[in-house]
């Protein structure tokens, strides 16, 4: 059976056979997303073969919705065929007129940061930071840039620079991280109250990690632009609210966080323009490195910068022609 066949058997099993499907923007992953409408209710199709699987979407999301998260009501879902209906929260992204809504946002964090995260989730440690930094370094970005592989010194340099600068990662404490906590996976939804305003979506990736990530994530964009002194208001907001925390050294791992974040990003870009004919990710190029380029001035970054100035000459820090 063909997927346009399974996926039609799949609506008409759960009441949407004679719904109306629109497609919606793509995310970096394989998944694609539909709006269902002239169903039951407004809906959201998520096809997600393999290699996708969605049963860690389906117990993510029963954790996030036990601690008080909103989080997409699942409708309907087929683990095996890779098929999910989920409720539909709408365009209401978390910004408005270019600012973001950042007291609820932060008090979110913090909720989801507090709660015992389930057991089932990998490790975004400083070692899975360093692997896939790299991978996609030297994988992609470097043989597109360059035209040829990476010598063995550069990969070694680049592997101990960032073992060095992710220590305050390795040593400091972790939780629950979402791993793409940005903008476009918040939903606002003004009719809820409190935390549940804001809809969270895209968690699939979930992993154990530094509590810091998510907060580069959001406030470091790679798709937007945002405001320094958002980003430093917003900083203040979360360490008021997280006093635990020892503000020098997390400010110290959000540096090593941002730095080895841009790095993997602006290079992914590549792959997914070169591997998965997305060229449209390549805009996010020019910002991505110029977020890298103000990262690595930080104190903790001086090992990934120095082999940045050995390795990549400025000029070269772009997207390959």
């Amino acid at each position: 059976m063909s997927r346009t066949a399974q996926i039609a058997s799949f609506l008409a099993r759960h009441r949407y056979g004679a719904a109306r499907a629109e497609p919606l923007a793509q995310d970096a992953s394989f998944r694609r997303y539909f709006r269902i409408a002239g169903g039951p209710e407004p809906a959201v199709l998520m096809d997600a073969p393999p290699p996708e699987d969605i049963r860690q979407f389906l117990r993510i999301g029963n954790h996030l919705r036990s601690i008080g998260i909103s989080v997409p009501e699942v409708f309907a879902a087929d683990p095996d065929l890779g098929l999910l209906l989920e409720e539909d929260f709408g365009d209401g992204l978390m910004s408005r007129e270019g600012r973001i809504h950042v007291e609820p946002i932060v008090d979110t964090l913090v909720l989801i940061q507090r709660a015992a995260a389930p057991t089932s989730l990998p490790l975004w440690d400083a070692t899975a930071m360093t692997t896939t930094a790299l991978g996609t370094l030297f994988d992609w970005w470097w043989p597109a840039m360059f035209g040829a592989e990476a010598p063995d010194n550069a990969r070694n340099d680049f592997a101990a620079a960032l073992a060095a600068m992710l220590e305050p990662v390795a040593s400091g404490p972790t939780c629950f991280v979402h791993r793409d906590f940005f903008v476009e996976n918040l939903i606002w939804l003004p009719q809820r109250c409190g935390i549940r305003r804001v809809g969270i979506i895209d968690f699939q990736g979930a992993a154990i990690g530094h509590p810091a990530y998510d907060l580069v994530s959001l406030l470091q964009d790679a798709r937007r632009d945002i405001p320094e002194e958002v980003e430093q208001a917003s900083i203040t907001a979360y360490l008021e609210r997280r006093r635990e925390l020892d503000p020098a050294q997390f400010r110290a791992a959000y540096a090593a966080c941002a730095v080895q974040r841009h790095l993997r990003v602006a290079c992914q870009w590549v792959r997914l323009a070169r591997r998965d004919n997305r060229p449209q990710y390549l805009v996010h190029g020019a910002r991505t490195w110029r977020l890298l380029n103000r990262a690595v001035q930080e104190p903790v970054a001086l090992p990934l910068r120095a082999a940045l100035d050995r390795w990549i000459p400025p000029e070269r820090r772009c997207n390959p022609s």
